[in-house]
């Protein structure tokens, strides 16, 4: 245990430790309902747009094939296998190295060249599972107009939120919105009245307001 904490918490290791500690930290949080799944997501339609000249983020998933699957997804496992390269390559090598103030610009290639070993790794796991995310978006995007979902996320706001629709499958998770004010909490009964193209989600109301009670 001492060797694998001192391997873990040494540079370049430590760089990707925090990462991946941020990483389960935030799928903690959103197993509670705080946070959507897709907080980072990026829609593989506007990456495609920006074809070859798309920026930013969009740009380097699309680039390394990594699109189509919730950015937050990808980069939990981009985190786990480029710390997974770092920890051998420091834990066989680096620590038997008298390299002195070297480590440090040699822990930077190490970090970017763990990162490139990771990102084939993590497309060949992502490939498979973009049809299944396709699949939960083309069914999300459908007309589900007036019809109720229960929410589970902590609360609903114009930018945050998240309610489940019930499939006669395991429910299908939805994000929704809403005026804080409305004061939505976990467990509370809305009806999807609008569909908002722009952020993929569904702004809500009360099933009093949508009766006219």
């Amino acid at each position: 245990m001492e060797l694998f904490l001192q391997t873990a918490l040494s540079f370049p290791t430590a760089i990707y430790s925090f990462l991946l500690c941020v990483a389960v930290i935030y799928w903690l949080v959103v197993a509670a309902g705080l946070l959507d799944i897709d907080l980072l997501d990026i829609e593989a339609d506007s990456v495609m747009e920006g074809g070859a000249q798309t920026e930013g983020m969009a740009g380097l998933l699309y680039k390394l094939k990594l699109d189509g699957v919730p950015a937050t997804l990808v980069l939990t496992l981009l985190f786990f296998f480029a710390w997974f390269a770092c920890y051998f390559i420091e834990l066989w090598l680096l620590r038997h190295l008298p390299l002195g103030i070297l480590r440090y610009p040699l822990g930077l290639v190490v970090i970017v060249a763990s990162f490139l070993l990771a990102a084939p790794l993590c497309a060949a796991i992502c490939r498979p599972l973009r049809p299944l995310f396709q699949k939960v978006e083309a069914i999300s995007s459908k007309s589900v107009l007036g019809q109720v979902a229960v929410v589970r996320s902590g609360k609903v706001t114009e930018r945050h939120g998240e309610a489940v629709l019930e499939d006669g499958g395991a429910g299908l998770i939805l994000r929704v919105r809403a005026d804080e004010a409305l004061g939505f909490k976990r467990g509370d009964r809305v009806v999807l009245l609008e569909y908002l193209v722009a952020e993929h989600a569904y702004r809500v109301i009360t099933e009093e307001e949508f009766r006219g009670v």
